[in-house]
């Protein structure tokens, strides 16, 4: 017993040392695993009769609730840590930010917390901006187990991605429809507007969120055209309609209601939709020949 013990104490920082080399490895090992595993197939209806009718599978369903909880709650907490990181950096951005209309001299706060709540929302944006591959990651990893080993890694690596398309358009906001729709909004009938730090950032923040949710669009068709659920020939014949709905949608987005600035919404939206449709017949050929 006691040269046991002894054993284990001079033993335990060579076993410390090996656990913690070993560590990443045996993870990635145990991610690779995970990556080729098939799910189990049933059919949806079979799902749903046994939801009615089997309380084990009730119990499993909950389950998956938890499971999407804690996930939500690590998108909240990477979130959390994102946007501390931002706050560092977020006056310079706002001063940034604030240079299209000559800088934050131009605005005139008239609330004694109005400062205040541009600068939380200047860094929410750029904490998601920060944090938006992680949520995206936690968003698979829930989805994951579902999927099979090509869906995940195609999905996978779908990640990075999806925060290029969403800076993108962020940066197509802030570049290109600002230039163009300031001017237009702030002498409209020949009036000059007072800026307020909270109208403005307001604006500038929602525009960049929008249409960089709207640049995912793409990549989206893409990886529901890989796991089977859109084809791409039905998105063929339904543009028509589509550009009636990015009509809608541009009109609800686009900060003013002349047709200049809603046609700098709608022409890159359309051009996303027919490129769309371009990767939705990639990824059909792909599943095709599989």
């Amino acid at each position: 017993m006691i040269l046991d013990t002894f054993w284990r104490v001079i033993s335990f920082p060579t076993y410390l040392i090996y656990t913690s080399i070993s560590l990443p490895f045996r993870l990635l090992r145990r991610f690779f695993q995970f990556l080729n595993t098939e799910p189990e197939e049933r059919p949806l209806a079979d799902v749903f009769a046994d939801l009615v009718t089997n309380d084990k599978v009730r119990a499993m369903l909950w389950d998956q609730v938890d499971i999407l909880r804690a996930h939500l709650l690590r998108s909240l907490i990477w979130l959390a840590i994102a946007i501390g990181i931002a706050s560092y950096f977020t006056r310079d951005i706002i001063e940034f930010m604030a240079s299209p209309i000559g800088g934050l001299e131009a605005l005139k706060a008239i609330e004694v917390t109005e400062s205040v709540g541009v600068f939380m929302r200047v860094a929410l944006l750029c904490g998601i901006a920060l944090a938006f591959p992680l949520i995206v990651f936690e968003l698979w990893w829930f989805a994951a187990p579902g999927l099979k080993p090509r869906e995940r890694k195609m999905s996978l690596g779908g990640i990075p991605a999806a925060t290029v398309f969403f800076l993108a358009g962020m940066a197509f906001a802030y570049f290109v429809m600002l230039p163009t729709a300031l001017p237009f909004l702030l002498n409209f009938m020949g009036i000059q507007a007072e800026l307020r730090p909270q109208s403005y950032f307001s604006f500038v923040t929602g525009i960049m969120f929008w249409i960089g949710m709207a640049f995912e669009f793409p990549l989206l068709i893409y990886i529901l055209t890989a796991i089977g659920l859109i084809k791409p020939k039905t998105l063929a014949n339904q543009w028509r309609l589509a550009i009636v709905l990015i009509a809608i949608l541009s009109a609800a987005i686009t900060p003013t209601v002349d047709p200049v600035n809603m046609a700098l919404v709608m022409a890159p939206m359309s051009l996303l939709y027919f490129l769309s449709i371009g990767l939705s017949y990639i990824a059909y050929a792909g599943r095709q020949r599989i």
